[in-house]
């Protein structure tokens, strides 16, 4: 995974960014930052507050406290500077299905207010850089999810913006398109443009240069992928193979050496503090019961295990404050 020079500069910087609607609080106070040609991600399920976050530092929603900029302009008072700075990429594929592929090149060049010397070959570019060259002349209804998400990408930075914001673009995609959708981002990047993407998948996660974990409108740790596997998971991660896992679970959950355990591909990964103790407890009560253990050894955590178990630690901590609010 690259990691990004510690002298890089700041893109991106935010302080106790919070965002209200009524009394619901969608972003609690986040604060962080994205350095200059980095790829950034948020991670989080829906409803975490991804989306309400990028559409603040995109200059679309104003915060309810807190301050930040974005390529040198406050998020406050800046918003329209903003616009022409960045490019964005919504959830919701955004561009008209009546018009061609080149016709909605042409309409977004008009939009950034390109030059006309300019239009024709950042047209060019873009055909080439998303390989639609054979398709320009194509309706863009008729284009499947991954050609589409191209053509996307494709007129978000016709203007060559420096920071590129992604609002879980893969979304609804097949696994290859997902695939050669980031070997888009990698090339972009390369080139010295800044990515924020937003995301639900694991996978993608381990794709980012760093990666910011969002749960209940709350950043609950930030890091690299690695950082994240190595220093937020003090507990042990075991993997277990064995027949009938799920109702080996039942078992499993019994044992006091067991913190909690989740099915994962057609095994078990089981979170424990004493990883010893807990390969002999399971083993000898999973006999006992009858199941047959082909597999129990301990792993490396994977990014879905560390989710889970911040994400388990967030919401035993809110309860335990709502019992002493009690």
């Amino acid at each position: 995974m690259r990691t990004p020079p510690v002298t890089a500069d700041t893109i991106v910087e935010v302080q106790n960014l919070e965002k209200r609607f009524g009394t619901f609080r969608a972003v609690a106070g986040v604060s962080f930052a994205v350095r200059r040609g980095e790829i950034f991600g948020f991670l989080g399920p829906n409803g975490a507050g991804k989306s309400t976050t990028i559409r603040m530092l995109c200059g679309l929603l104003a915060p309810t406290a807190g301050t930040g900029t974005v390529a040198g302009y406050d998020i406050r008072r800046d918003a329209e500077k903003i616009k022409t700075r960045i490019g964005y990429m919504s959830q919701k594929f955004s561009l008209y299905d009546e018009l061609t592929v080149e016709e909605n090149i042409d309409f977004y060049s008009g939009i950034y207010c390109l030059p006309r010397e300019k239009k024709a070959v950042r047209k060019a570019w873009v055909l080439a850089m998303a390989g639609l060259e054979q398709h320009r002349h194509a309706r863009t209804a008729e284009l499947s999810g991954g050609w589409k998400q191209r053509l996307a990408l494709g007129c978000a930075i016709l203007h060559e913006p420096p920071i590129l914001f992604l609002d879980e673009p893969t979304s609804g995609v097949d696994p290859n398109s997902r695939r050669q959708f980031w070997d888009l981002i990698y090339e972009l990047s390369s080139q010295g443009v800044t990515i924020f993407v937003t995301t639900h998948y694991m996978e993608e996660s381990e794709y980012c240069d760093r990666l910011g974990i969002i749960y209940r409108g709350e950043l609950i740790a930030l890091g690299t992928p690695r950082s994240l596997k190595t220093e937020h998971m003090p507990d042990a991660v075991l993997e277990l193979e064995c027949d009938r896992a799920n109702d080996a679970m039942a078992v499993i959950e019994r044992l006091p050496e067991i913190k909690s355990s989740a099915l994962f591909g057609n095994g078990l990964h089981l979170v424990t503090p004493d990883h010893a103790a807990a390969i002999a407890a399971t083993r000898t009560a999973l006999t006992g019961a009858g199941f047959v253990v082909q597999r129990l050894e301990r792993i490396t955590p994977t990014l879905e295990d560390v989710f889970v178990a911040l994400i388990e630690a967030r919401d035993r901590a809110d309860g335990t404050q709502k019992e002493v609010a009690q």
